[in-house]
């Protein structure tokens, strides 16, 4: 067997471990790639060769490069190339590619002239202010945050943020979808 065909063969059972390892079902799977479950099935016991248009949406549901998914060699630069992505006045760096779980991002928000448009969606936040002066909507409640101070709320709690004047103010915000804190409780409780 050749190198090639030897990689094409890891590659379902290292889909196997990873889906395993994430506590996923071959159904949440399919419905987050749109590959059908017998598909995957086929894939991960290598009764189906992986293609780019199978392996694409199964790197990014499960968080990994594609070299990762397929065990190319390593290349030795341990560097992460962060992409910003830049959208209604706000640049993002993502910091982790893991999905599900929590996911780090840094974040500049440039001023607006708008009014605040308070969101609600799934999960939960923490925000740690790098740089610039924070103004957070949350509920009825609106606070402002300097640099090293932090906040950790609900995001189903109608919230917003942005700079608090006309310069741009930068964050550090970690995001989990499912609605896990943030952070860790640094002694134990307190016995009742």
């Amino acid at each position: 067997m050749d190198r090639i065909e030897q990689a094409l063969t890891a590659i379902g059972p290292r889909l196997r471990e990873l889906r395993r390892r994430r506590g996923v079902t071959l159904a949440a799977v399919a419905e987050s790639t749109g590959i059908s479950e017998s598909t995957l099935s086929r894939l991960e016991g290598g009764g189906r060769k992986p293609n780019l248009e199978l392996l694409l949406p199964l790197a990014r549901a499960y968080g990994v490069s594609l070299d990762e998914l397929v065990g190319a060699p390593e290349t030795g630069d341990p560097r992460v190339y962060l992409r910003p992505v830049t959208q209604g006045g706000m640049t993002y760096v993502p910091l982790s590619r893991r999905p599900g779980g929590l996911h780090a991002h840094k974040l500049v928000i440039r001023p607006s002239t708008g009014e605040p448009d308070l969101k609600t969606h799934e999960g939960y936040e923490w925000v740690y202010v790098l740089d610039g002066r924070l103004r957070l909507h949350l509920g009825e409640r609106s606070l402002v945050l300097a640099p090293g101070e932090v906040a950790e709320f609900d995001t189903h709690v109608p919230h917003w943020l942005g700079p608090d004047d006309d310069q741009p103010v930068e964050l550090l915000v970690i995001f989990g979808k499912q609605g896990e804190r943030a952070h860790l409780r640094a002694r134990p409780a307190q016995p009742s």
